[in-house]
């Protein structure tokens, strides 16, 4: 049984338009190559009748940005309406005094690394030079020393004159020369083995400190720009240039709408036909078209116990424009969902649908004779012809769609966005339909 209703006045200026654009375009698209496709045939099935469910358009996300610091407004650069790109700044506070301590801070940590470079990098060849001249000339002195002693105590052994404050003197010159020698020789193997490692430990745990201290003052310094969370549209502003603004006040409001959410309500002996993934009628009365094609995204398991419904979360792709999204949050929308009793449909797969134009449609690809120059034995030639569809409710991958349609026709699923009306086409593959039970399943 073919599902058919009379056609409106509406429609059927739809269907004669397109009708005209085919045979307009027909010529035109004669001599070009064949678009290749991929096709399903429409179906025939008893499925699930719909019924609506009033929503409101939301965004799938919205954020109060606030501010994490004190301070003055300085830059405010946006306006209600704006989009934004995700980190773009929303506003600037006065950041002249942090800058500062950034800049002393960044000095404090450049000598510190200095320092540690220094003790990483040991004596230079010229320090541990001077220390082994000092250490050489130290021992000529000591040997000096140590044989004048020597020779003091042969003249005593000998008898000859020589004073016992003399003798000491020469002890006390053979003394310091010797330990003036050792001290010379620690020099130089401390010049040898550079810093201790325990000096070099230390200096690297002050460029560490300083490091995290200038880490600490970038990020209060980030944080006099607020900027924006996700791409999305400004919607709401709450301050002004040269307010001043304290930690946790909010400075503008943003909301995400490249995709966007409708919840309805559903009657607790009707959620168990809802499932996740299903395709969704979506009107928005204020739109035109107002048809979109949804998705079901949340099923909450905990329902008002008063009117025994259960929320259930709709996404629906948005259109955007150089003047701002299709689909605006508040705007009324209607879902239909199927739950109701079973009827015999004509279904498309959801791809065929072709939305933007002054009504739905789908691509029915059609034989056209061939030319009368033609080759005798070539077969018929493949075209499209546009049919206005009007959407029904959707059965797991499948729309039901009331129009000028017959079970087995061949729409086209794949390639039908760079199509027109009267286009050569050639058929790349041919899907079989799945099962509409087990799509819905």
């Amino acid at each position: 049984m073919q599902c058919k209703r009379p056609p409106s006045s509406r429609w059927m200026t739809v269907i004669l338009l397109c009708a005209a654009q085919a045979e307009l375009a027909s010529s035109a698209w004669a001599q070009a190559p064949a678009s290749p496709v991929v096709v399903t045939r429409v179906q025939q099935r008893n499925v699930a009748s719909g019924q609506s469910f009033v929503g409101t358009v939301m965004p799938v996300k919205m954020s109060a940005v606030g501010s994490a610091v004190d301070g003055r407004v300085t830059e405010y650069p946006i306006e209600i309406g704006d989009r934004v790109s995700k980190t773009q700044p929303l506003c600037r506070l006065l950041t002249e005094t942090i800058s500062l301590q950034v800049s002393a801070a960044e000095a404090e940590l450049r000598l510190h690394e200095e320092e540690l470079r220094e003790l990483k990098n040991g004596s230079r060849p010229e320090e541990i030079a001077q220390a082994k001249a000092r250490m050489e000339a130290a021992e000529a002195v000591n040997d000096f020393a140590q044989g004048r002693f020597k020779r003091a105590e042969q003249l005593v052994e000998q008898g000859r004159t020589l004073t016992q404050e003399q003798l000491e003197e020469y002890l006390s010159a053979a003394v310091t020369a010797e330990r003036n020698l050792q001290a010379n020789m620690q020099d130089y193997q401390l010049a040898m083995k550079g810093p201790r490692e325990e000096k070099i430990v230390q200096a690297q745990a002050r460029c560490d400190a300083q490091r995290e201290l200038v880490q600490q003052l970038k990020d209060q310094l980030r944080k006099h720009t607020m900027i924006a969370p996700f791409d999305g549209y400004v919607v709401m502003k709450r301050t002004e240039l040269g307010e001043w603004v304290t930690r946790g006040q909010v400075v503008a409001e943003i909301v995400y709408l490249d995709e966007v959410e409708i919840e309805a309500h559903v009657l607790d002996a009707q959620i168990d036909h809802v499932r996740l993934g299903m395709p969704v009628k979506v009107e928005i009365p204020a739109l035109n078209p107002p048809v979109y094609v949804g998705e079901v995204v949340r099923i909450s398991p905990q329902g008002d116990v008063k009117s025994r419904t259960f929320p259930v979360k709709i996404r629906v792709k948005n259109i955007i424009r150089e003047d701002g999204p299709v689909l605006k949050s508040g705007m009324l929308a209607r879902v239909t969902l199927p739950v109701g009793q079973s009827r015999d449909s004509l279904l498309v797969p959801k791809d065929a649908v072709v939305f933007g134009g002054p009504a739905p449609m789908v691509y029915v690809v059609v034989e056209v004779p061939p030319a009368k120059d033609a080759a005798a034995n070539a077969g018929p030639a493949l075209s499209v012809k546009p049919v206005p569809v009007e959407i029904g409710i959707a059965s797991g991958k499948w729309l039901e769609v009331k129009a000028d349609l017959k079970a087995d026709d061949r729409v086209v699923v794949l390639g039908n966005e760079r199509l027109r009306p009267g286009a050569s086409v050639s058929i790349l593959r041919e899907d079989q339909p799945d099962s509409v039970t087990e799509s819905a399943q």
